[in-house]
């Protein structure tokens, strides 16, 4: 498993429960994981049911078989003055820069620098050793931006390469897409079986491809549970009124006369039945779209009782049995 992992998608396809699920399910058998912010919108710290991130690195939770996961919410202004201090030592000088508002005015007027220091910061966490040369982080897991804009995210880099020839901004630049166009790094888009987010999928895996960053997989999240078989969505499509109405009163559902319990029965599930099998046959649709995209599939069920700490537990062990661990 890459050591850098990227997780996108569309707004609405739950981008962020797949990243904190993604950090457990890699945090296993004592590893260490450390999961990115990268958007300002502590959606981590819901999940984990913490208190906001601060820009620091502080465990949120521990995986089954002692793994720790930490979590890092990265601010550009507090990362400029990292980068700051890191190639030009201006310590108090940095700080300085940041009372006087003159950082905020330099991600303000260059919104790219933003997402150089963003992407930094995480590879930074990638590449970090101990004093025993270990690597600090098994995993760094990166909640991204949405899949629209997630390969100029991380494709920033390259284009500041090329802009800055020389000096350590070049450097630094050059060292960030080391790591994001190497193996250590995969891309991993989110979508729902539906048409607009799997299309959406489909556009950011070709622009991923046409910028030579490394994807991994898509990930199907909240995918409903099957309610009939191939014979019940036959019967869905013929509305057998008759037959339906004699099962339910053979189950003790109300008498077979006509305007009996059972009989207004029929109508409503029916129809229930109908929705169901127009829904399915959409996605199957989107399946073999999902399938013409080339990329190995993950698929994870909808929690009915929505994400909490329980239910992103739940969902990393999925991961984990769906070898993403």
């Amino acid at each position: 498993m890459s050591r850098l992992q990227v997780v996108s998608g569309k707004g609405g396809t739950g981008k962020t429960t797949v990243a904190a699920a993604l950090a457990l399910a890699l945090a296993t058998e004592g590893k260490r994981t450390l999961l990115v912010e990268v958007e300002g919108r502590q959606g981590i710290a819901q999940l984990f049911e913490t208190e906001p991130l601060p820009y620091e690195e502080r465990k949120i939770a521990v995986a089954p078989g002692g793994g720790e996961v930490f979590a890092l919410a990265i601010d550009p202004e507090l990362a400029l003055l990292d980068y700051l201090q890191m190639f030009y030592k201006l310590g108090s000088a940095g700080r300085a820069l940041k009372k006087l508002g003159a950082i905020d005015f330099a991600t303000t007027i260059a919104p790219g620098l933003r997402d150089v220091l963003l992407t930094g910061k995480a590879c930074e966490a990638v590449r970090r050793k101990d004093k025993a040369g270990r690597f600090v982080y098994d995993h760094v897991v990166m909640d991204a931006p949405p899949t629209g804009r997630v390969t100029r995210f991380l494709n920033v880099n390259d284009e500041v390469a090329g802009l800055a020839r020389i000096g350590p901004i070049h450097h630094q630049a050059q060292s960030v897409m080391g790591v994001l166009k190497s193996p250590q790094t995969q891309v991993h888009l989110v979508t729902l079986l539906e048409e607009m987010p799997v299309q959406e999928t489909a556009d950011g895996v070709a622009e991923l491809h046409a910028a030579d960053l490394p994807t991994g997989r898509v990930i199907v999240n909240m995918v409903r549970p099957p309610l009939l078989d191939d014979d019940g969505l036959r019967l869905a499509g013929s509305r057998p009124r008759a037959s339906v109405a004699g099962s339910l009163a053979a189950a003790g559902l109300g008498g077979a006369r006509r305007g009996g319990a059972a009989e207004r029965l029929v109508d409503p599930l029916l129809r229930q039945a109908e929705e169901y099998a127009e829904r399915h046959t959409l996605e199957r649709r989107q399946r073999k779209a999902l399938d013409a995209i080339g990329l190995p599939t993950a698929e994870l069920p909808l929690l009915t009782d929505g994400v909490d700490l329980a239910g992103l537990y739940e969902l990393a062990a999925l991961l984990r049995t769906r070898g993403m661990s």
